[in-house]
């Protein structure tokens, strides 16, 4: 676990899961199922899994909701947007059969506003993709829409292509101090 800023903690399991030790105590996407052992064991470092009360996902591709199982007292928030089109296309938004049929039991909840954050919508990697602003640091948790030294792919089936220009605009505009992609490419 990287220690961020004092209430914000990074894992990195080839996707990044972020840990926000605020009130409601908050996940940011939850990285592949592969990592589970990985995932359970480093934020169990920082907090009960069983205290996460939200778990909010920039997107739903396999890679970043594979651990929803492991907060049994979370509510899952996304964007209105992904949530529709999962609803749509359950294995294009997540890419994996198995998984996307697990995952549909699950009660999901459209975000549209959030305390202390600026919430953008940013569809190209994939149709309702999320990006958040943390205001009180300043952090841009982007998910697979702005990486460090690139961006998240355009050719899978829930990528828009012909939006991300625009969403990576948005995205230069904002004031933030810290990048916190969804992977570290």
């Amino acid at each position: 676990m990287e220690h961020l800023a004092p209430d914000v903690w990074k894992l990195n399991v080839d996707s990044n899961v972020y840990y926000l030790d605020i009130d409601p105590k908050t996940i940011i996407d939850l990285g592949p199922e592969e990592a589970k052992d990985i995932v359970k064991e480093e934020l169990s470092k920082v907090v009960s899994l069983g205290d996460v009360e939200r778990v909010i996902l920039t997107h739903f591709h396999l890679d970043h909701i594979g651990n929803f199982d492991l907060f049994p007292n979370a509510k899952f928030y996304a964007s209105p947007e992904e949530i529709a089109f999962f609803k749509e296309n359950p294995m294009g938004a997540v890419l994996d059969k198995k998984l996307s049929e697990r995952f549909k039991k699950i009660e999901l909840h459209p975000l549209t506003h959030l305390e202390g954050f600026d919430l953008i919508k940013t569809p190209g990697h994939a149709r309702g993709a999320l990006c958040l602003l943390y205001k009180k640091e300043k952090i841009l948790f982007s998910g697979d829409t702005l990486f460090r030294n690139g961006m998240g792919r355009l050719d899978l089936p829930s990528s828009e292509p012909q939006k991300m220009a625009a969403s990576l605009e948005k995205l230069k505009k904002l004031d933030y101090k810290l990048l916190a992609p969804g992977h570290d490419y």
